[in-house]
């Protein structure tokens, strides 16, 4: 028990046992509490091996840690990590990208069924003792099946959502990314689009994507614009993918029809944003893998994964690989 683990999410009973059987522990329960940036700052310097999440691990901070191997992130995105400078230092960086997908899009397709219905908007409304009469044309949604899927990135969870899509609810899919997906047109009849074609046609746009360089901002205000009164846009990726003050434009000038958002630019987002005064917004608390099956998944894939890189194995889930084929 000679490797030294920085432990900043707390784990399950089970897996915290298996953790300390294999190293000694240090656990820093709430890193962005008060004092928990300084206690994880105090415990860098022995740390071979960091497990956690939501949390940035700049260079500034790593630099305290002149012994880290390997750094298992419980999430599948990683744009909390520079990993141009983990991999110049020869860190080793994990993620656990394959036991969120199903649930993730499972919020996806909640949150394309909550807006095109109007779901938390009419409940509240029955909530409010405000149902007083059938419903009129004023409070209709609109259909989902049948209606146009577009998907923005086609990875894992994209590919999840098109079956979804396409098998449960008769949607044609169409999707743009960074590289055609031939298995993916195959088995849910998709067609690539370019981007603006996709905005062009889509009735649902929906955003699976990674945060990186090139993808920021990469929904602003005039592609909005190419977007119809009808299309309905949902953002399961993350929140900087989109210029939220173009967002917030289209939806109170009707350019678009609603938004379903499980992520936004700032979180938590501020309790005065103009989205949560929006009628035809629904938001969620970044839950898109957020139930007690599938975090416990995560974090025993981020244990695995660590292990494995502090025992001199190669990680099942490395994000940089050339660390590996040097």
């Amino acid at each position: 028990m000679n490797k030294h683990v920085v432990l900043y999410k707390k784990l399950s009973a089970p897996l915290m046992e298996r953790l300390e059987a294999q190293a000694q522990v240090t656990l820093i329960d709430d890193p962005k509490g008060p004092d928990g940036i300084a206690r994880l700052r105090d415990a860098l310097p022995q740390a071979d091996g960091l497990l956690g999440a939501s949390l940035k691990l700049d260079a500034q901070l790593l630099d305290l840690a002149p012994k880290l191997k390997a750094v298992s992130s419980v999430s599948v995105g990683v744009d909390n990590y520079d990993i141009d400078y983990l991999t110049s230092r020869g860190i080793l960086l994990t993620n656990t990208p394959d036991v969120l997908t199903e649930t993730t899009a499972d919020t996806g397709f909640a949150l394309i069924m909550a807006t095109a219905r109007r779901v938390v908007e009419l409940a509240s409304m029955v909530r409010d003792g405000q149902w007083t009469q059938n419903l009129g044309a004023k409070h209709f949604g609109t259909d989902v099946h049948g209606k146009k899927l577009g998907i923005i990135g086609m990875g894992r969870i994209g590919e999840a959502v098109a079956r979804r899509g396409h098998f449960g609810f008769g949607m044609p899919v169409i999707y743009h990314s960074h590289s055609r997906k031939p298995a993916v047109e195959a088995r849910f009849n998709a067609q690539y689009r370019s981007l603006e074609a996709l905005l062009q046609e889509a009735d649902f746009v929906c955003l699976t994507l990674p945060l990186t360089a090139e993808t920021e901002g990469l929904i602003g205000a005039e592609q909005f614009a190419q977007m119809r009164p009808e299309t309905i846009f949902i953002n399961i990726a993350r929140g900087k993918v989109v210029d939220e003050q173009a967002l917030i434009h289209a939806l109170q000038n009707k350019q678009i029809r609603a938004a379903g958002l499980d992520v936004f630019e700032r979180e938590p987002i501020a309790a005065d944003s103009p989205l949560l005064k929006l009628d035809n917004v629904v938001a969620t608390p970044h839950m898109g893998s957020a139930t007690h099956e599938t975090r416990e998944a995560m974090a025993s894939c981020a244990v695995d994964n660590l292990l494995s890189a502090l025992a001199g194995e190669r990680p099942a889930n490395l994000v940089n690989e050339e660390l590996w084929n040097r």
